[in-house]
């Protein structure tokens, strides 16, 4: 049995709570992209909550969900220039080395919103925590030795700026369990 499926119930509870936090940012029926997708229980429940079209990509197809799906080959998002009104990454970008090049990528086939939850570990404690997080899910999932790469709110703030990204909301984003910070962020090309 896949961790997706043991860990559905709190994932699909955590996206209902994603897609109230999105509200009056995502009109209905949009054209949305999960990126970074994993189980697809998240853009699942964008799809239903926003009446939206829901395309996901990840490196690997481990969705559980029935949500259209293409592989990503971790450079280039396999859609053309602004074809996407919103683009959700969910916890997402701190698995990814190359955060700027991403977002260049996010940047070119959105029109409207990017909308970024994201682990944001301010302080020791968290940095070590989150640390841990990245070890063990490139070991037990990526099969690989990457660490992650978590960035503080200046960081994010900073890689933002520097592409042109203009941040229009910033929240702490809702979480059963909170030993590290969680923000949610949405941007404007």
């Amino acid at each position: 049995m896949s961790y997706y499926k043991v860990s559905s119930k709190f994932v699909e509870i955590a996206a209902s709570k994603m897609c109230s936090e999105c509200e009056g940012f995502i009109k209905k029926g949009s054209k949305i992209l999960d990126f970074g997708c994993g189980s697809g229980i998240v853009g699942k429940a964008f799809q239903n909550h926003f009446e939206a079209e829901v395309f996901g990509i990840d490196i690997k197809d481990m969705r559980i969900s029935d949500t259209p799906f293409k592989i990503y080959d971790g450079e280039k998002i396999p859609f053309p220039d602004d074809y996407f009104d919103v683009v959700l990454s969910a916890y997402v970008l701190h698995h990814i080395d190359d955060q700027r090049s991403v977002l260049k990528e996010i940047k070119r086939v959105v029109k409207d919103k990017i909308i970024i939850f994201e682990d944001v570990p301010n302080g020791v404690i968290p940095r070590f925590i989150s640390k841990l997080h990245g070890i063990s899910f490139a070991r037990f999932f990526q099969n690989n030795k990457e660490k992650g790469k978590f960035l503080n709110d200046q960081g994010w703030k900073k890689v933002f700026k520097d592409l042109g990204l203009k941040l229009i909301f910033e929240k702490k984003a809702s979480s059963f369990f909170d030993p590290v910070k969680k923000k949610v962020f949405v941007l404007e090309k």
